[in-house]
């Protein structure tokens, strides 16, 4: 279920600071296992192969989605090595203060180019980068 922009911009989540020039596109509820104290057990999840990974085990359309993306932009070029993070764009892993550079990362996704930045028991950043966009 799509929410409104408050429910991301009123946290106190740590990316707000590091990602200001981040343009916000949409904050969507997810049913997930486990209470507010969980979410390093989620993303765990989220990226394992128990679970199936993403977007293999999404459903069809976002299967579909994806699958188009990634033929449209190996005609384009869109996803090369030298697109992305370090080539194109700097990580955001640059801009993190030492506290955060010193946290867990958390874990990567395997079948889809997100990299973490940082795991903390409430908030968890991964970035990803080609052509076309820059993303977190």
């Amino acid at each position: 279920m799509k929410l409104p922009s408050t429910a991301h911009t009123s946290r106190p989540w740590r990316i707000h600071d590091i990602a200001p020039d981040f343009q916000f596109e949409d904050v969507w509820a997810l049913r997930t296992p486990g209470g507010p104290d969980d979410l390093p057990r989620l993303v765990s999840t989220l990226v394992s192969d128990d679970s199936g990974t993403f977007p293999d085990s999404a459903p069809m359309p976002v299967r579909l989605l994806w699958a188009a993306r990634w033929k449209i932009g190996a005609v384009f070029g869109w996803d090369g090595p030298n697109t992305g993070l370090g080539s194109r764009v700097n990580s955001l892993r640059d801009r993190l203060p030492e506290d955060l550079r010193q946290a867990p990362r958390g874990p990567d996704f395997k079948d889809v180019p997100f990299t973490s930045l940082y795991l903390l028991h409430n908030e968890w950043a991964a970035e990803m980068a080609n052509r076309t966009v820059h993303t977190v």
